[in-house]
């Protein structure tokens, strides 16, 4: 991000400009500041390359659309699913059935959409990053910028989690689950797609839980004795999620609530860390106060010797 200033900007304390006692007016931008307009413009170009990169991804998956459609999102239907072998399960073959005259059409682009967007998320994430990066100092970059990464990568684990773990154990309990043996289970396609990309989606942004403690943290606005309070209150939130994104059985629930359970654990001792390098940070500038104080106060005493 360029930085620009206004040319036709006059000296703090000029007419117009400067507010009493030559303090700057703060409606002006100083000397490295980015104008306002400027700061929209930058938005709008990393909005739209955010969208561009949607866009490269989703047209990327138009062209290997009968792999992503077959070998990925139809995986879970087939018994030899290689999670199904993992979990030493006894897969059932799941039926899909088209009961509209769109369904097929939306979801295959509505599900190609979707990979797209999965695809291209740690794109829209850095170009957020590189949006706010040229306004913070240089501590606040480091720690910024770990999490920007730890975003991207809780997001894919989050995604993996709902992919690899929820839809097929969802699946396969509502596959097994009939009320009368003359009743048969085929799936609608456009409900199928659905599923998976709602479990998967809400999953990755669920895994999120540790990048917002780590802002919330930073900004002072919860502490880490404030989540150990409220541990018990989470673990029934945590819960009430993990009954309605899983089927109700309890495999499947503690299968969903016991990641949550982990990250907020991890929450709580990675909030403890940002509240330790805070006051870290905080005593050596008190410390760097106190120095310059010592400083001037000894200035005079050397002039007059």
């Amino acid at each position: 991000m360029k930085l620009t200033t206004n040319p036709f900007r006059k000296k703090a304390g000029a007419s117009g400009d400067g507010a009493a006692g030559g303090l700057p007016n703060p409606m002006v931008p100083q000397e490295g500041e980015m104008p306002f307009l400027d700061h929209l413009e930058e938005l709008r170009w990393r909005i739209f390359k955010a969208l561009g990169a949607v866009l490269v991804c989703s047209v990327a998956c138009l062209f290997f659309a009968e792999w992503v459609i077959d070998e990925i999102l139809l995986a879970p239907t087939r018994t030899d699913f290689f999670v199904y072998e993992v979990f030493r399960m006894d897969a059932k073959e799941i039926v899909l059935q088209n009961r509209t005259i769109t369904g097929q059409f939306f979801a295959y682009f509505g599900t190609v959409l979707a990979v797209g967007i999965l695809i291209a998320m740690p794109m829209v994430i850095y170009q957020f990053w590189k949006f706010i990066e040229p306004g913070l100092y240089d501590q606040e970059k480091e720690g910024l910028r770990f999490a920007a990464v730890f975003a991207a990568v809780f997001f894919a684990l989050g995604a993996s989690f709902g992919y690899l773990a929820l839809m097929p154990l969802s699946l396969q309990f509502f596959a097994g689950f009939v009320i009368s043996g003359s009743i048969i289970n085929e799936f609608d396609i456009a409900r199928y797609f659905s599923m998976i990309t709602t479990t998967t989606f809400g999953a990755a942004i669920l895994f999120e839980l540790p990048v917002v403690v780590y802002f919330l943290a930073k900004i002072g606005a919860i502490t880490q004795a404030w989540l150990r309070l409220a541990r018990k209150y989470a673990l029934i939130v945590i819960l009430i999620i993990a009954a309605f994104l899983t089927p109700p059985d309890p495999f499947s629930q503690a299968l969903m609530a016991g990641p949550m359970l982990l990250l907020y654990e991890g929450s709580i001792w990675l909030c403890g860390v940002v509240e330790r390098r805070r006051a870290k940070d905080l005593a050596k500038l008190a410390a760097e106060a106190a120095k310059a104080a010592a400083a001037r106060n000894a200035g005079p005493r050397l002039d007059q010797m």
